[in-house]
């Protein structure tokens, strides 16, 4: 503990018994720099009856510390990020699916009928001229509004991930940074992982299936969306795969122990993505000179 006299006589020093916030408060803060018999130092100091008493004490405070603690972690900033992320995803995938419906009912009663969100967003604009149209229009209404909901939130996103993690959202751009933290759990889960694990983040299903047997590891989750990856040719998209998660979980290490901008990591990734991709191309130019070549 902290002070001298809690190191001498334990955690419930200077604490009612039955004020279980206090005891919660310095369980939470405290520290014992050396075991000792605290059960008897409890029933001495006069704090419990006997030992079932003190553990019964100790049970109190330690169960409403945890949960202070549970509710201060999932309030912090981090946490927003992962509840608006995965609430957006749903959004988007039930106005999809929606729209897909809307799409169907009226392909039943108009030549013109269109497909997808931005159809049910023109449908919702249209006067219903029957009760059918009434209830298909109202339908297409809900679906535009789940849309537009999901796209505010993604605006929260891409303005509140820079300020929860500055460098991964420099390096990812905030939505998949915004995803990444929320497919690790949280900023500090993200911050621990090794690289290797950061490359298949979202890739669960196939890194399962690899595992019983049935398909080769992948080579990456949801990191292919990032340009760096995407954007490079099949057979170097591992090497810069590799190359990117291992930035990132340095990034999310930055981020999450000092929040201090390092911009020198995103010239870093920058330069280094490029000699991957300018040796692949020097490869497959050298292959095509020999008659050869891989086809696209």
């Amino acid at each position: 503990m902290t002070d001298e006299g809690v190191r001498s006589t334990g955690w419930f020093a200077g604490v009612e018994r039955d004020d279980v916030e206090a005891g919660a408060s310095r369980i939470r803060e405290g520290r014992a720099d050396a075991p000792n018999d605290w059960p008897r130092l409890a029933v001495e100091a006069g704090f419990a009856d006997d030992e079932d008493d003190y553990y019964a004490a100790l049970h109190d405070a330690a169960v409403r510390a945890a949960r202070e603690a549970a509710a201060e972690r999932e309030r912090a900033d981090d946490q927003q990020l992962v509840h608006a992320v995965r609430a957006m995803d749903d959004l988007t995938e039930r106005a999809n699916e929606l729209a897909e419906r809307v799409a169907e009912w009226a392909g039943s009663r108009y030549p013109d009928a269109g497909t997808g969100v931005d159809y049910a967003r023109e449908l919702a604009e249209r006067d219903p001229e029957s009760p059918t149209d009434e209830r298909l229009v109202s339908l297409a209404r809900r679906t535009a509004n789940l849309a537009d909901e999901a796209d505010q939130l993604r605006s929260f996103v891409e303005r509140e991930t820079p300020e929860v993690a500055p460098n991964l959202a420099a390096m990812a751009g905030p939505t998949l940074a915004a995803r990444l933290v929320s497919l690790a759990g949280g900023l500090d889960s993200l911050a621990k992982k090794p690289s290797g694990t950061v490359q298949v983040l979202g890739a669960e299903d196939a890194l399962f299936a690899h595992l019983r047997g049935r398909a080769p590891s992948p080579k990456h989750g949801v990191i292919f969306t990032h340009e760096y990856v995407r954007g490079t040719r099949p057979e170097k998209r591992g090497s810069a795969a590799r190359t990117l998660a291992g930035k990132l979980a340095i990034a999310a290490r930055i981020d999450y122990y000092s929040g201090e901008r390092k911009p020198e990591l995103d010239e870093e990734l920058r330069e280094r993505i490029e000699r991957i991709r300018a040796k692949g191309e020097a490869v497959d130019d050298g292959a095509t000179a020999n008659g050869g070549g891989d086809e696209e």
